[in-house]
């Protein structure tokens, strides 16, 4: 199993800082009150196609040889990972496949096809869409980028950390959304390097806690059809992510539905900034433990801002 390495890091920090945004650090007195600690909040959902998936397809994309960039890239992907491939590989010219599952949301197929993707519909479950990828794969010969089980991609999200612990200091805490794991594991991997004593949360919808399972339990525990407005969170860990929450995640926290969406319309009214459920899930946490998070300086990713405004779920009217 290949493992990236904080050299990695670097140098995908390096390939891809022509092809995404240095995202903004942004801070909220109001919110910093309501927590009762100092939250800097690393803007992912100002970069390239909305996500700070853009990070890690970009560092595949662009690190593929000549060859093997020839047969087009290919992925599942519930919506922002599929959008970040597509974007990267219409900046290098290439063809680029996603396997979608059928009710994922609107306006992410529409991000996909505007750069230019093909979509390939597939039942809404985890072993639906790995199967999918597989025939898809043997028919094309296309480069696999896995959303999150891919060396390459770890390492690009890992440049999303790497940016926020060169600009703040002295943070006490990093809390990050988890779903299968590419995020966390990035976080994990620059700041057990640069950070070693910092505490790493990872944020997961309740209704979709395999994660929470899998630490519990101390092996990963896959959960299938999961259901959560968390939409981008509805993913399993694998062995590579596993290797790193499972040695580095000081504890997984868990977020009602009702209390996601509390977060993302506290986040839209206070910061003035469009985010997506899932993002919206550390700011539910710290909320939720105010008293293991009080005093401190947080560090939290906003992974993505990816919502359809006009049929958000559970908008208010």
């Amino acid at each position: 199993m290949d493992i990236p390495t904080y050299d990695d890091v670097l140098a995908a920090s390096e390939r891809i800082a022509p092809h995404i945004h240095r995202t903004p650090i942004l801070t909220s007195s109001y919110l910093n009150q309501l927590s009762g600690a100092e939250i800097f909040f690393k803007c992912e959902n100002l970069q390239k196609v909305g996500a700070f998936k853009a990070r890690g397809a970009c560092n595949a994309v662009f690190g593929l040889s000549d060859t093997d960039a020839a047969s087009g890239v290919a992925t599942h992907s519930s919506g922002n990972h599929a959008a970040a491939l597509c974007y990267a590989a219409a900046r290098r010219g290439i063809a680029a496949t996603v396997v979608m599952p059928r009710n994922a949301p609107a306006a992410k197929k529409a991000a996909v096809q505007s750069y230019g993707g093909k979509i390939i519909e597939c039942e809404p479950t985890q072993a639906a869409r790995e199967a999918s990828l597989e025939q898809l794969i043997a028919d094309t010969g296309a480069d696999r980028v896995h959303p999150y089980d891919d060396a390459r991609v770890i390492a690009g999200q890992a440049t999303c950390a790497l940016e926020l612990h060169q600009e703040i200091d002295k943070l006490d805490t990093v809390v990050a959304p988890i779903g299968g794991g590419g995020l966390i594991s990035g976080t994990c991997l620059t700041l057990s390097t640069l950070a070693p004593a910092m505490r790493i949360y990872a944020a997961e919808p309740a209704n979709a806690d395999d994660a929470w399972r899998s630490l519990k339990a101390g092996e990963i525990v896959e959960q299938d059809a999961q259901q959560s407005v968390a939409d981008g969170l509805k993913t399993n860990l694998k062995p590579r992510t596993w290797h790193f929450v499972s040695r580095y995640v000081s504890d997984i926290l868990l977020a009602s539905e009702a209390e996601i969406l509390d977060a993302m319309y506290l986040t839209w009214e206070r910061m003035k900034i469009i985010i997506e459920p899932s993002s919206a899930v550390p700011l539910a946490v710290i909320l939720k433990h105010r008293d293991l998070f009080r005093g401190q300086r947080i560090g939290v990713i906003i992974t993505g801002g990816n919502v359809d405004i006009r049929n958000c779920p559970g908008c208010k009217s």
